[in-house]
């Protein structure tokens, strides 16, 4: 793992959500044993090319999803902080000094690199976060997160020993979907060599 965090884990733990607890993997033969799920699990393997009951594969999903979501926060982060501080002081200038200029030749100037500056950061905030939310491979990720939480939660509606909310984060309501032609999943060892 690249992070940190995933160094110092345990042989079966991975970060349920950015800067969370440690969670231990439900191993696939507990989700396995309620019929629901290990048939939404048949079905998903096919549909997004995956085996949701190998605890091997599964738990590089959820280290490499805990990445993903600590990249999107780290851009997130780099870009709205500097589109707020640019936006608010361009606001506040306006607001207490800039709108009493005598001339309204200075105000139009100042309107307009301040739109600029503004529209900028704009550019960059949401050139980063289409890097991030847009990219086909990042979306196969969290579409394979997003399908595994839901068999584990039918194994869980089902009696199976499975943590509330686990694996611990959220559904990925957007940028989940799955792309085949940018599916880089390597296979499993258990599957042996890919025929083709």
């Amino acid at each position: 793992m690249t992070t940190s965090e995933n160094r110092e884990l345990g042989e079966w733990d991975f970060i349920g959500r950015r800067g969370g607890d440690v969670v231990t993997l439900v191993g696939g033969l507990v989700i396995a044993a309620v019929p629901e799920a290990r048939h939404a699990a048949a079905r998903a393997r096919d549909e997004l090319r995956f085996d949701f009951l190998d605890d091997d594969a599964v738990l590089a999903l959820l280290r490499r999803r805990h990445e993903d979501e600590e990249d999107m926060f780290r851009a997130g982060f780099a870009h709205g902080i500097p589109l707020a501080f640019v936006g608010l002081s361009a606001v506040l200038y306006w607001g207490g000094v800039a709108q009493y200029w005598e001339t309204a030749v200075n105000r139009t100037v100042y309107l307009a690199v301040a739109a600029v500056v503004v529209g900028i950061q704009i550019f960059f905030f949401l050139r980063s976060a289409m890097n991030h939310w847009g990219d086909p491979v990042r979306q196969n990720l969290r579409a394979r997160a997003r399908k595994y939480r839901e068999i584990a939660h039918i194994a869980r509606r089902g009696g199976a020993r499975v943590p509330a909310h686990y694996p611990h984060y959220g559904p990925y309501p957007f940028a989940a979907r799955f792309h085949p032609e940018a599916d880089t999943t390597v296979r499993s060892e258990s599957e042996g060599p890919d025929e083709h």
